[in-house]
């Protein structure tokens, strides 16, 4: 597999528009759904723009990738990672990092990339769209 990269200003577009409801959710969601739910099915979201902002990858691919690596962030956070590195006192490493290992949030990752696959099938036309 060959990583191209390339701009796509509709890729980009989306990150930093998940960004602002992120910092959003993050500032003003004090429920037990929102914030921390919907919050980790967009960070999956937004990581596959990212990604596809400035790497022509296929579909699939990225979206493995990404859910992959949601995987790893949150297994790192149940061995508190965040100590093991010393930055227990950065507030930013632990809103990135994260700092508690949650299994429902495996489950909100998944539906994140299940959406862009979805979402990416109805974009491509291999699922025709009614209207």
């Amino acid at each position: 597999m060959h990583l191209w990269l390339k701009f796509n200003r509709n890729y980009f577009i989306l990150p930093v528009l998940i960004l602002g409801v992120e910092i959003l959710i993050a500032l003003y969601a004090n429920d037990t759904i929102v914030r921390p739910y919907i919050g980790d099915l967009l960070v999956v979201v937004f990581l596959y723009c990212l990604v596809k902002s400035f790497v022509d990858t296929p579909v699939v691919a990225t979206a493995v990738s990404v859910l992959v690596f949601s995987y790893i962030v949150e297994t790192l956070q149940y061995f508190n990672i965040i100590t093991i590195l010393g930055l227990q006192h950065s507030s930013i490493a632990r809103v990135i990092i994260g700092t508690s290992f949650e299994w429902i949030d495996l489950l909100a990752y998944t539906a994140g990339i299940t959406i862009v696959l979805f979402v990416e099938k109805i974009i491509s036309g291999k699922i025709p769209v009614k209207m």
